[in-house]
């Protein structure tokens, strides 16, 4: 099975300017992104997909694989499926340009969901150890199936606790997905849909089409990088 990697990059940022070409530690952020994804044993090709030729350029002299996608892409994952429309693969996995430190396991463990044939599209999720984020709203939460299919995910607290259930478990979403290609198709051609209108979360338009997300419990956070303050976190915790 042949497992793509794509790292969507786009230039154009609200609250941090140029972001995927921010450096940290001698390194740009697509670049660091591109690096950790290149760990993952069970990939077979990583490439960043771009929207902007100083991408390009910034990328080809770092030695890292870039392709040229349509500046018209609503989103991360309509960049991935030009992709998919250009390489070879079986499998195709959307790995956030923002995201430096994503643990290489974690990207395995996603990729190894699709060896169950019924697995059409795959995600992880991290038991939230900070009760603060149940109310933060830029966390995204998720509740899972005992088979590991997500029933929901919401920017609210979820599930809402009526009675205290002891060992109850919570979970952060990683924005780590992975599609079938022929599912990615499907998948970008859909319709927008209300749920995902009112959370502002693509994944939905898949449950609310009544397909099924597979999810795997990872034991490695990721950090996100969306403003000056995140980048500078994540600067001092790689030691610059």
């Amino acid at each position: 099975m042949r497992i793509i990697g794509v790292i969507p990059a786009r230039l154009g940022s609200t609250r941090l300017r140029e972001k995927p070409l921010q450096m940290i530690r001698g390194k740009f952020l697509v670049q660091r992104v591109y690096d950790q994804a290149k760990r993952a044993r069970r990939l077979s090709e990583v490439v960043v997909a771009c929207d902007h030729e100083k991408i390009l350029a910034a990328c080809k002299k770092a030695g890292v694989k870039v392709i040229m996608t349509s500046p018209n892409c609503r989103s991360g994952t309509d960049r991935v499926a030009e992709v998919a429309r250009k390489i070879k693969g079986d499998v195709f996995l959307n790995i956030q340009g923002d995201e430096p430190v994503i643990h290489p396991g974690t990207i395995d463990q996603v990729a190894g969901l699709f060896k169950d044939k019924t697995v059409l599209m795959g995600t992880a999720v991290f038991p939230l150890r900070d009760e603060t984020d149940l109310g933060d709203p830029n966390v995204v939460k998720a509740v899972l199936a005992k088979n590991g299919d997500v029933l929901y995910f919401s920017r609210s607290a979820i599930p809402y606790q009526r009675q205290q259930i002891k060992g109850l478990v919570f979970y952060k979403h990683l924005g780590l997905y992975g599609y079938r290609r022929g599912f990615l198709m499907k998948f970008t051609a859909l319709k927008q849909t209300d749920l995902e209108r009112a959370e502002s979360l693509e994944q939905l338009r898949v449950l609310e089409n009544g397909y099924r997300i597979r999810a795997v419990v990872t034991g490695h956070d990721s950090v996100s990088i969306d403003t000056p303050q995140d980048l500078a976190k994540v600067r001092k915790l790689l030691g610059g």
